[in-house]
């Protein structure tokens, strides 16, 4: 990746830098980074970040890697309680609304936009990653940065083993299904179906290809007294589907929070349910010939489905007290920088994200790497397909992230013949809503 070097601050922002700490001039600001990006995805962005020190010579910008996102949430609260809150936080896109919610803790990005002069158009960003982190009137609340969406990978090797074109994937689940069982007969892999995660494949995404809610009130992006919609009777269906695909023996749960990626990467498995960015890892490391496919759909509940929604994460300025004009300009410069084509490109590139900006995509296409990378605008093309609608914009859901492992549960009761698949259903809602309605009145308090 090639970089400009540049002087980093405009006539406004080396005014402001001035006024806000004349006496030292010569010291860099530091600016602290808190993400949850391991393996490929975390060579990159250390790499970014190096990137951007290297260009200018008046911010320095360092990462902290906090664990999974869950993990990295918890560390924010307490270090924002504590007044040591980082300057940006990584925060995965089902934290959303709790980050919207959190008044004092966050500086949206349209108002550091505005206080620094650095220009940060939410105009640049592709509206299915746009609007996700945006409020109704467009003003952007957090930076776009690692956006995906959950594909289909699957074992092209696999596939050839078991008599089965390595170069087709079925589009819909009956198929899906019938194509399982063949790799289960002809003993061609160890596990034939697997998923990264069960609710944000089998839920989020299903609701949202299928055109389903998954909340009212769009998925609670129009107001907080949002109630979960996934004991529908196609949920039902799609849950059922599982538990019985399980039974057969070609659906192998491997535990949440991605912990079925390990399986895919070492070839014990046909296809997994995953993110798109999967793909850095499985260049660096997969032994096997792979491919992605778009997530199946359910014919008897959709006949085109729709777009999907977006996955990963955005970043989020945190405010501490004593907090300095010149930090908060050294952050909007940096964000401006991981907005630009090169960078955008670079980051999809290598990791397997989406570009999340126009012009990114655009250097994407002009580079070839579309072309010359078959596959790799799948994930593009699936986010954007069809119409945006209530049910595909994605989830603004008040503490979403105890949401999901409520449903994980019930799931897991299920898979192991506790309980059967309404039961589960039905008790993730009447638990989950009761989730959305303490933190609908703690906001509210």
């Amino acid at each position: 990746m090639t970089i400009r070097r540049r002087t980093l601050l405009h006539a406004t922002g080396a005014v402001a830098l001035a006024a806000a700490a004349p006496a030292r001039a010569a010291e860099k600001i530091r600016i602290t980074l808190w993400h949850a990006m391991a393996a490929t995805p975390g060579d990159e962005i250390n790499k970014l970040m190096a990137a951007f020190n290297a260009s200018q010579d008046q911010v320095e910008v360092t990462g902290l890697f906090k664990g999974v996102y869950k993990d990295l949430m918890t560390s924010v609260a307490a270090a924002w309680r504590a007044g040591q809150a980082p300057h940006i936080a990584q925060v995965f896109e089902v934290g959303t609304q709790t980050m919207l919610s959190s008044g004092p803790v966050i500086k949206p990005v349209w108002q550091l936009a505005q206080n620094t002069g650095v220009k940060l158009d939410p105009n640049a960003y592709i509206p299915a990653v746009r609007g996700y982190y945006s409020l109704p009137d467009g003003k952007l609340m957090s930076m776009p940065f690692n956006s995906s969406t959950c594909i289909v990978w699957y074992n092209k090797d696999a596939f050839e083993k078991a008599g089965l074109d390595p170069e087709q994937f079925p589009a819909t689940w009956p198929e899906v299904v019938t194509l399982a069982r063949t790799l289960r007969d002809k003993g061609a892999t160890q596990y034939p179906v697997i998923s990264a995660s069960v609710v944000w494949a089998h839920f989020e995404q299903f609701s949202a290809i299928h055109n389903l809610p998954y909340a009212t009130e769009a998925n609670g992006f129009k107001g907080l007294d949002a109630v979960l919609k996934i004991d529908s009777p196609a949920h039902v269906k799609n849950l059922q589907r599982l538990l019985d695909m399980g039974k057969e023996g070609i659906f192998h749960y491997t535990g949440r929070d991605g912990s079925g990626d390990g399986a895919f990467l070492s070839g014990q498995s046909g296809m997994t349910f995953s993110s798109s960015a999967l793909r850095g890892d499985l260049v660096r490391g997969a032994k096997f010939r792979w491919a992605p496919a778009f997530l199946p759909y359910d014919p008897e509940v959709i006949h085109q489905p729709i777009k999907s929604a977006i996955g990963g994460a955005s970043f989020w300025v945190l405010t501490a007290p004593n907090r300095s004009t010149a930090e908060y300009l050294g952050v909007a410069e940096f964000m401006r920088f991981l907005a630009q084509p090169p960078q955008d490109f670079e980051w999809s590139r290598v990791t397997g994200y989406v570009p999340v900006t126009h012009a990114g995509y655009d250097l994407a296409k002009q580079q070839g790497w579309f072309t010359q990378n078959p596959g790799t605008e799948l994930p593009v093309t699936q986010l954007t397909r069809g119409q945006v609608t209530d049910n595909s914009r994605g989830f603004h859901l008040g503490r979403m992230p105890e949401i999901r492992t409520i449903i994980e549960e019930e799931c897991e009761k299920a898979l192991g013949g506790q309980q059967a698949a309404k039961q589960a259903l039905d008790s993730a809602v009447e638990r989950g809503n009761k989730v959305l309605r303490d933190f609908q009145k703690s906001v509210h308090a």
